[in-house]
């Protein structure tokens, strides 16, 4: 079985190589030349941790190719996986298809064999059913089946390799064992393998989407009650995670999402509801977003409680400007976000991340930018941490005290130890903790040594 992949973007680019390790002969098809070009040459156009080493390997086994080539494509793939963009669209939160049709547009008409249209792209319920319609009026014997993704970036290839689930929105029994024979070793390996009708299959990505962002969105609104109240919501995230009803998973309390999938995807999802005369049912999805984008206001708030209300002319260091780590992607980044305010409003913004400068630059030119923590960090009244990066969390209070002129520092992902830093001398502000409330235990999360991680008493081991 041979496999082409249409679209040569995050998604197209993960899937081609993880399928070309696993032994199958992929062929990957974009109208960019010189991203085929590059992609050819070994050169990444993203930052993914492992996919350097998968695309090497693929393409020195031969397993893995790439062309502009539209009818290559066509001749070459049993399985074609439509993984092309679908970002917001121009004037409202609708997606923008012209890629997704574009493909098929293109691919459809070529098709003269039995072959399967995999469609992995993040689309509005009812588009696989228009798209296997126009399929069947190019192609008799080519069917077309929905196999959403559930990439997370900075673990892709993971996710890809090892999933957690796999969908199939199909219409026939060959189109499901098409997909059975993609995905062999990991059903081998006990990976649930749903299969479902096409809707079903859209809906998944979305709605999977939508309950992650509406977990992430509570706890930063338990974090503003607990702000409010003079609470502290790592603690109560803990507990609440200790609910198996619930979970610990997503109930990190922080600056909220970002990135090229959940804010435009739960924006299309409303959009699609509205379309479907069913607003009402997601209604609260609204909500969900207003509350994710208020964790950016509270950065900045914080900041200019720490400049004593005036940010104007104040150095500010922003740690991060990836929207997560792992990652260089800064679609819809929070990170960037808060830099890009703040230096609206006066204050003197340098920027470091450790993946996503360059992208950083391209969309934020009017920040500043640096190579290294301590020269982003030099003369700064204010730091920032605003992307949960491992290295950040391995910081020194000691050492970045002798760079900074005001040991201020606005913990918004909460990855630092509240307690070393301000035994350091620094003064630590994170969301949804009470300024000068003292700082949870470092292991157990919870206020001084007095408690386990249940909160009850522990008495003193000698």
């Amino acid at each position: 079985m041979r496999l082409a992949v249409i679209g040569a973007g995050y998604l197209g680019i993960t899937h081609a190589a993880c399928m070309a390790s696993l032994g199958f002969e992929v062929l990957c098809v974009d109208i960019d030349q010189h991203k085929i070009d590059e992609l050819s040459a070994g050169q990444l156009p993203i930052y993914e941790p492992g996919l350097t080493e998968l695309l090497a390997e693929g393409l020195a086994t031969g397993r893995l190719r790439f062309s502009t080539s539209y009818a290559d494509a066509a001749a070459f793939g049993d399985v074609h996986f439509i993984c092309t963009g679908t970002p917001t669209g121009p004037g409202g939160n609708r997606a923008d298809l012209t890629q997704v049709w574009g493909a098929i547009d293109a691919l459809a008409p070529l098709l003269s064999r039995p072959c399967l249209i995999a469609g992995k792209s993040t689309v509005p319920v009812g588009t696989a059913r228009a798209l296997a319609a126009k399929v069947a009026s190019h192609c008799a014997v080519a069917e077309l089946a929905w196999n959403p993704e559930f990439l997370r970036e900075g673990s892709a290839v993971a996710d890809t390799l090892a999933p957690d689930r796999i969908v199939a929105g199909v219409t026939s029994p060959w189109a499901e064992d098409m997909l059975r024979r993609v995905y062999a070793d990991s059903l081998a390996a006990g990976v649930p393998f749903f299969v479902t009708d096409l809707e079903t299959a859209e809906l998944a990505k979305v709605a999977a989407n939508a309950f992650l962002a509406t977990k992430i969105s509570f706890i930063n609104a338990m974090a503003e009650i607990c702000e409010s109240a003079g609470g502290e919501v790592r603690e109560l995230a803990q507990i609440l995670g200790a609910d198996s009803r619930i979970g610990s998973a997503s109930l990190r309390p922080g600056l909220g999402f970002g990135g090229g999938c959940l804010p435009k995807d739960i924006r299309a999802f409303i959009a699609t509801a509205q379309d479907l005369g069913a607003e009402h049912a997601i209604g609260f999805l609204r909500e969900v977003d207003a509350i994710n984008l208020r964790r950016r206001a509270r950065v900045v708030d914080i900041a200019l409680e720490l400049a004593g209300g005036d940010i104007a002319g104040v150095r500010v260091c922003i740690l991060g400007a990836a929207f997560k780590p792992g990652s260089d992607d800064v679609r819809d980044s929070p990170a960037l976000d808060v830099a890009s305010i703040l230096h609206g409003m006066g204050a003197r913004v340098t920027v470091y991340d450790p993946a996503a400068l360059a992208n950083a630059r391209r969309v934020q030119p009017q920040l500043g930018y640096a190579s290294t923590v301590p020269q982003a960090a030099r003369d700064a009244s204010i730091v920032a941490l605003l992307t949960e990066w491992p290295e950040f969390a391995r910081m020194d209070p000691d050492d970045l005290s002798e760079v900074v002129t005001e040991p201020n520092i606005i913990d918004a992902r909460g990855a630092l130890d509240p307690a070393r830093w301000r035994e350091a001398g620094w003064t630590y502000r994170a969301l949804g903790m009470r300024a000068g409330r003292p700082a949870p235990h470092p292991e157990t999360g919870f206020e001084g040594t007095g408690r386990d991680g249940t909160g009850r008493e522990m008495t003193p081991q000698h």
